[in-house]
């Protein structure tokens, strides 16, 4: 396994990081321009229901907690680098940890990063007359530009977080409060959409349709965990920044779509959404604060995508750090530099995200990956039942609550999610494998050549 040596002379990983600053990493990356415009798919969802699209933001958060649970016992236990590269390595077998982190390094985390890197100069597009050329060469600067930053040092990186999630969080919650004082509406929070009469069993599926739309909102958890041994204290601070991250997030999200409904007559909503203006959360801010509303809401969308963006060219190549390692990968990639990063992981990852937004179909390139990653996150939720079957004695300084049964419901949870997305879209669910499957035949050439050099 992967540990805090440095065979290079570049010293080991830098602990750094603490519990405000984990949470910053996660809620960096999850908190996106998708507040202002993904509780308009929760209302779709749920018939304009404004209180089952309430309680369905509550069953996401409680969702994600449940997986959470199972991460913050994993990295507790086991606080690595590579995070679920490392727990999947060790609770199966190594080609399926390193399969995840190849299809993170080839499509999935580079991808999303020039996803990110594009979407910040798309918003300020019109503003200064950017073309596709112009925002492809502004993306390109921003990711070559934190790529170099995150190569001094993982308290630079976290600092840099830690100042961006704040300064995301304040016109956030100057929105829920004015909202929630000054809105003259009452909404309707009655849990049957008005007009309809549904059964027992229809209204659970509504739910679960509506739950899957606010996880979007929620995606990120996940990426606490590879910088898990750059923590200061992992068994204490990983679960607490897990745990606390994603619970204030869902308060949050809470509050902030409640503040909408404050805001905006349920009329307008219904208008706004059927004309195809899903951005709710716009128009509340616009209602609210006038004309200095759009402001506000430009300044926040560009630093919650500054953030996010921040945060997974933080933590991404922690993964590719793994694989190499564990000697089935460019050797390179397993060296730390002199400030105790994996400066080539970094550069190389910002390489492929560079390509990639020269790349036109970024959008369907990306969509191949969405049923693998689903696939992944079972698989480690699942590890926490393995770990505790093949290593009874390891050390275990926080235990997932409620274990077996939350563990059990997170399975059955995120297993369905991944089904209902066969289901609804099951060529581009099996494509998406290609990229995995194309990591273990990289994983066994690698294994080929390192078993001959140690003959």
């Amino acid at each position: 396994m992967s540990n805090n040596s440095n065979p290079s002379g570049g010293g080991g990983f830098k602990k750094e990081i603490g519990v405000f600053g984990g949470m910053s990493i996660i809620g960096g990356i999850m908190i996106g321009s998708g507040i202002f415009y993904l509780g308009s798919y929760v209302l779709e969802r749920t018939e304009m229901s404004m209180g089952l699209a309430l309680i369905c933001w509550i069953v996401g958060g409680l969702v994600s907690i449940l997986g959470g649970l199972c991460f913050a016992e994993l990295g507790a236990c086991d606080p690595k680098a590579g995070g679920m590269v490392v727990y999947m390595n060790r609770a199966y077998h190594p080609s399926v940890g390193y399969s995840f982190g190849f299809t993170s390094w080839v499509i999935s985390g580079s991808g999303s990063i020039a996803a990110l890197a594009i979407a910040l100069p798309t918003a300020l597009a019109e503003f200064f007359h950017l073309g596709d050329m112009g925002i492809k060469i502004v993306a390109i600067i921003l990711i070559i530009a934190l790529t170099v930053y995150n190569c001094f040092g993982i308290k630079l990186g976290t600092i840099l977080q830690n100042v961006s999630m704040v300064a995301k969080l304040i016109p956030i919650v100057l929105i829920i409060g004015a909202g929630l004082i000054l809105g003259k509406q009452s909404p309707d929070l009655s849990l049957v959409p008005e007009g309809t009469d549904p059964t027992f069993g229809g209204m659970i599926g509504m739910i679960a349709f509506a739950t899957v739309a606010s996880l979007w909102a929620y995606e990120g958890w996940t990426n606490l965990n590879p910088v898990a041994e750059e923590m200061k204290n992992p068994g204490r601070d990983l679960p607490r920044a897990l745990i606390l991250g994603i619970g204030a997030i869902m308060v949050i999200y809470f509050l902030f779509n409640f503040a909408i409904y404050r805001v905006l007559p349920e009329d307008e909503i219904n208008t706004l959404i059927g004309n195809g203006d899903i951005y709710l959360g716009t128009h509340a801010a616009d209602t609210l604060f006038g004309g200095a509303g759009q402001g506000l809401i430009l300044a926040t969308q560009l630093i919650a995508i500054f953030g996010s963006l921040n945060g997974m060219i933080i933590a991404f190549p922690r993964y590719y750090y793994d694989m190499a390692a564990e000697k089935h990968f460019f050797k390179n990639h397993g060296t730390l530099n002199k400030f105790g990063v994996p400066q080539v992981a970094l550069i190389s990852q910002a390489v492929i995200s560079c390509i990639l937004v020269l790349i036109r179909s970024l959008d369907q390139l990306t969509s191949l990956v969405v049923f693998a990653g689903m696939l992944y996150n079972v698989l480690v939720i699942a590890a926490v039942v393995v770990y505790r079957k093949k290593f009874p004695d390891m050390e275990r300084p926080y235990k997932a609550w409620g274990y077996p049964v939350t563990v059990v419901i997170a399975i059955v949870l995120f297993f369905a999610l991944m089904v209902n997305t066969l289901v609804e879209d099951p060529v581009t669910a099996v494509t998406g494998l290609v990229v995995p499957v194309a990591g273990l035949v990289c994983w066994k050439i690698f294994d080929v050549k390192y078993k001959k050099e140690n003959q």
